[in-house]
């Protein structure tokens, strides 16, 4: 057996004889008891991540343990509240708008049904929707075209049921009204499309999933 030192564990297991000996601590104490099992060529014997010097007989430490001093390393320069910009304005006086111009950043503004008429008017047909969820196919699709219109050329999140019927009823199998409603409903259901609640009526956009898939 290998001749180790500091704190160690000894195992050996006979499953035709049911022996399971575990042992666990100083290298010379856990030989000697080998030994007097009469198991020294039996077994294997492992060096254990402890530091033996630091551990009584009961396997606890008998030094407190002690937390580092002094500074910490490597935090990088010291602070310069210098250069930290001041900046004061009254609450609430701050210009959200104005501050995206000022970024080269527009606010999105909401289609109207006619712009998104014009745009549904140029796009290709699309092909038949497919899935065992798809209940009309092509109204599907155009419903597809109609929100990826919304989304990547206006950059925004949802439209209301009023507008996608006066956008494109007629692609949706001439829903309007309650039956719209319903069939948005079901897009909802199968988790194709989003409902976005707001004061006056009920958005609908489309989910990135169902937008990027090729169904």
């Amino acid at each position: 057996m290998q001749e180790l030192k500091g704190y160690v564990r000894y195992r050996f297991r006979s499953e035709e004889e049911d022996i399971d000996v575990l042992l666990e601590g100083e290298a010379d104490w856990v030989r000697s008891i080998v030994a007097e099992l009469g198991l020294r060529k039996v077994g294997w014997m492992m060096p254990m991540a402890v530091d033996s010097t630091k551990m009584t007989s009961s396997g606890i430490s008998n030094e407190d343990t002690h937390l580092p001093s002094g500074k910490p390393k490597d935090m990088g320069p010291e602070p310069d509240p210098s250069r930290i910009p001041i900046i004061r304005r009254p609450i609430g006086e701050l210009n959200l708008v104005a501050k995206l111009v000022e970024a080269g950043l527009e606010k999105p503004q909401r289609p109207t049904s006619d712009e998104l008429r014009l745009q549904l008017e140029d796009v290709e047909e699309p092909h038949p929707a497919q899935g065992p969820m798809v209940v009309d196919p092509m109204a599907e699709s155009w419903l597809k075209e109609l929100l990826r219109i919304v989304v990547r050329a206006h950059g925004v999140t949802a439209i209301s049921t009023e507008t996608i019927a006066l956008a494109a009823s007629d692609y949706l199998g001439d829903r309007e009204g309650l039956e719209l409603e319903l069939f948005l409903e079901s897009m909802f259901r199968a988790g194709k499309i989003v409902k976005v609640h707001g004061g006056d009526a009920t958005g609908w956009g489309p989910s990135p999933a169902w937008l990027s898939s090729g169904l």
